[in-house]
């Protein structure tokens, strides 16, 4: 039976070849038998495919399935990408290590500088004067950081102005204070302005970086003359790939972002507790200084009383 089908299927061939060379108009002069081999080998295929649906089907998916990639992971589709799209998942990336690099640095520097800003205030509280604060202070692990700061302008300050004002110097004080504090927040802000950055700009990058993709992908679509979407996934797939790494991007450097302004804001108030107990020391100190020195003057004014009568007793 095959047999049969077979000899049937190549007479069909052979007649339809024949029909093609009959159709032809005109046979010019030394047309010899190479044309005539190479017009019946060109005409299989279409013959063949005629008589034979299935199989022109099927030899359709074999070649589609040839031109589209085996592997749709996220490596081979940054593998198959534009240079451009490459240039700009890279970039992304590199954002994103960014990212966590100032996560894992700044919250172990503002963990540790909030632990020691806790526990020299807990330190001022519990002293009785400024000079008894600062000798605890310096005497731990507070010694470094911005309250050990604040009560060195602290004695700085008294030690510069011991014979003017009390008020000039708590308001000199106070500008000191300050600034140092300004200094330190400033310091422990330095870093989050790049997570700013990156959360704004990161999702434009990666729209650019998909935007080029499809622009790729919709030329190649005019090259391969077909608009199956089997041939078009891969290319927008690839594309939209530096969308989602501008979202992984920006995403965690917002958040991140917004953590630390709170946490700023925290280790700030902590540092303003320190000079608020800083200045209440020296507001204390300031009038046991100047009740001490109006208690000596009666008593000096006594004995230079006591003194000139002496004189004049003796002089008498």
């Amino acid at each position: 039976m095959k047999r049969a089908n077979a000899s049937r299927h190549a007479a069909h061939i052979v007649r339809a070849m024949i029909g093609r060379l009959a159709s032809l108009r005109v046979a010019p002069v030394g047309l010899g038998f190479a044309t005539l081999a190479i017009t019946a080998i060109t005409a299989i295929p279409a013959i063949a495919q005629q008589d034979d649906p299935q199989g022109a089907a099927a030899a359709a998916a074999t070649s589609m399935r040839a031109m589209l990639p085996q592997d749709l992971s996220p490596w081979s589709m940054f593998m198959n990408a534009d240079i451009v799209v490459k240039v700009v998942m890279v970039g992304l990336a590199f954002a994103s290590l960014v990212t966590w690099t100032v996560w894992l640095v700044k919250a172990l520097e503002l963990l540790a500088a909030k632990r020691r800003a806790r526990s020299a205030t807990r330190k001022l509280a519990r002293a009785d004067n400024l000079a008894q604060a600062r000798g605890e202070i310096e005497d731990g692990w507070t010694r470094q950081g911005a309250v050990a700061d604040l009560v060195q302008a602290a004695t700085r300050e008294t030690g510069r102005s011991s014979d003017l004002a009390a008020e000039g110097i708590k308001e000199r004080l106070a500008i000191a204070l300050s600034r140092i504090e300004a200094r330190a927040g400033r310091d422990m802000a330095r870093g989050t302005g790049l997570l700013a950055t990156i959360g704004a700009t990161a999702p434009f990058v990666g729209l650019f970086g998909t935007v080029w993709g499809i622009m790729n992908a919709f030329i190649g679509i005019s090259h391969s003359k077909t608009t199956n979407l089997a041939v078009v996934a891969p290319g927008i797939a690839e594309a939209l790939l530096a969308t989602a790494l501008g979202l992984i991007a920006a995403i965690p450097a917002v958040i991140i972002y917004n953590v630390f302004a709170r946490a700023i804001a925290g280790y700030r108030a902590l540092l303003s507790d320190a000079s608020g107990e800083i200045l209440q020391h020296l507001s204390r100190d300031l009038e046991r200084q100047e009740r001490h020195t109006a208690a000596a003057m009666p008593r000096a004014a006594g004995g230079e009383l006591n003194v000139r009568a002496g004189h004049l007793r003796s002089a008498e």
